[in-house]
């Protein structure tokens, strides 16, 4: 018989074991962390340096410091180290600074799926976001960038600083359709854009999202701005 579990390897409780406390509170910190569970990162190679307990993360490969040797693992934060669990096929989780959720396809972590086949294959839901501040010009072209092989559902946007210069509205869009996400967009803070495609399009290409100034140029201001897709992942 093991001495512990299968999927999380929580200690079992042995006859006359000594200090079961020891035991079941490890258990109950790996409970704490991996029920609902809720990864910080699954690309940070380096520990934070305050260890929160409950706080989760998805080790990468070739992780330094505490996680070296870890590859792959959940780290869980428990009384200022760490406890280390390997993930199974099927595990889910959010991750926090993608935005998005997570199946673990046996191998590593599949941000965005809402499908995973047995053979790897699956849809992925895809976002990128980001904050862009307004240069001088009748163009700005973000850092935003729809990957080569996402098929855009939309584009969403809000003023976050107010748009100044001599424009009267801007457009948003990319290269090929400069006012494919909403064109006449107001420029007074807190104005905004739900551009719903009424096709998705693929783009073959990477792409970045681009503000366009009508009636004049940019001046200055901030805009929040993100880009949804699908795409589809390949079988392993």
């Amino acid at each position: 018989m093991s001495n512990e579990t299968a999927r999380l390897q929580m200690s079992l409780l042995m006859p006359a074991q000594a200090q079961k406390h020891v035991t079941v509170n490890e258990a109950l910190m790996r409970l704490d962390g991996l029920v609902n569970l809720v990864l910080e990162s699954v690309s940070t190679a380096v520990p934070p340096g305050t260890v929160l307990d409950g706080q989760c993360w998805g080790v990468p490969q070739g992780a330094t410091g505490d996680w070296s040797g870890q590859d792959e693992a959940i780290a869980i934060g428990s009384n200022g180290g760490w406890l280390f669990v390997p993930p199974r096929a099927g595990m889910r989780a959010f991750v926090r600074d993608c935005g998005a959720d997570a199946v673990h396809d046996g191998a590593g972590w599949a941000v965005g799926a809402l499908t995973m086949g047995q053979g790897g294959s699956g849809l992925i839901a895809g976002i990128a976001e980001g904050e862009v501040t307004l240069t001088a010009g009748a163009t700005v072209i973000t850092g935003i960038v729809i990957p080569g092989g996402a098929m855009v559902i939309g584009a969403t946007a809000r003023v976050k600083d107010a748009i100044t210069g001599t424009l009267t509205s801007w457009r948003l869009g990319t290269m090929d359709g400069t006012d494919r996400f909403g064109r006449g967009l107001g420029t007074a803070q807190d104005s905004w854009a739900r551009g719903m495609l009424g096709t998705p399009m693929t783009y073959w290409q990477p792409e970045p999202l681009i503000l366009t100034a009508d009636g004049g140029e940019f001046a200055g201001g901030r805009v929040a701005l993100a880009v949804h897709w699908l795409e589809m992942r390949l079988p392993s």
